[in-house]
């Protein structure tokens, strides 16, 4: 299994062991982890799943493709690691990711 942690935005940390696949707002929202409300099931048409990758993580992230761009024009608070979390694959390439919820979602 793959490590992900999401880290809400009151600083509780979620570590969850995630399969390879499967996107990180999927598992946010198995998980009950608070912020991600991902209203469009994650079909990349809204942007209610937005996250903040971590610094560390965000080269192998990858920036958004424009699709995902034009979604991010409506998040609250862009910055320049912002994705929308149903378009991060988990795979054994991204083990040990950690992505930050931000405040409240667009």
């Amino acid at each position: 299994m793959t490590k992900l942690t999401i880290v809400a935005f009151d600083g509780t940390r979620h570590e969850l062991d995630v399969e390879d696949g499967t996107t990180v707002m999927e598992n946010a929202i198995r998980n009950s982890v608070p912020g991600i409300e991902a209203e469009c099931g994650g079909a990349c048409a809204c942007a209610t799943c937005h996250v903040y990758v971590d610094e560390a993580w965000a080269a192998q992230v990858g920036a958004p493709e424009a699709m995902e761009e034009d979604m991010l024009d409506f998040a609250y608070d862009v910055r320049p690691t912002s994705r929308l979390s149903c378009q991060i694959k988990m795979s054994e390439a991204l083990d040990g990711l950690v992505v930050h919820v931000p405040e409240r979602q667009a």
